[in-house]
């Protein structure tokens, strides 16, 4: 019996003390600011983490319009394996679901299931966006020009690091 109060004493304290999660934690705090109208229009996919819906493409960009319902249309394209590749689109849609907050929205790509999409960097210029979601497996970094400069690149990196995430895994999406 002693054996076994010990092992117990000892999973216990195992469990409570030397077992602690080591996973960083994300700050996914959004913009406080966005103007959603300023906000649509064509951006660039610079980078992002690897995914399966994205997975090889390159040239990628995402538009953003409104929609007769008031939703926001989402269509993003981009080349399988190179840029003279087969063109690949995914229409969806979004929306604001709280108006108090919204850099906060909802994306669709099929039927009536949303993720989070969050603006958690914006230009003051609505220049170039760092976009996560509710899951810390999805981030982008989004420009309106095709290429940003490497003391933007530098400047973005230092926020998303500065934000819990691992900057090294990100995948730089070819550009034309």
């Amino acid at each position: 019996m002693k054996s076994f109060i010990k092992i117990l004493s000892l999973s216990f304290i195992l469990a409570t003390f030397g077992c602690s999660s080591t996973k960083k934690i994300i700050d996914k705090t959004i913009v406080t600011e966005l103007d959603i109208d300023t906000y649509l229009g064509t951006w660039y996919e610079i980078a992002r983490f690897d995914h399966r819906f994205e997975r090889n493409l390159v040239g990628v960009t995402a538009n953003y319009s409104w929609r007769e319902d008031g939703k926001i249309k989402v269509l993003n394209s981009g080349y399988k394996g190179h840029l003279d590749g087969p063109k690949s689109m995914a229409e969806g849609k979004a929306k604001i679901p709280d108006t108090t907050q919204p850099a906060h929205l909802k994306v669709s790509f099929f039927w009536i299931f949303y993720s989070d999409y969050l603006v958690l960097e914006l230009d003051k210029d609505y220049q170039w966006a760092v976009i996560g979601s509710s899951s810390d497996n999805y981030l982008w970094i989004l420009s309106r020009t095709p290429h940003i400069e490497d003391s933007l690149k530098q400047e973005l990196l230092s926020k998303i690091s500065a934000r819990g995430y691992n900057s090294n895994e990100l995948i730089w999406v070819e550009q034309k």
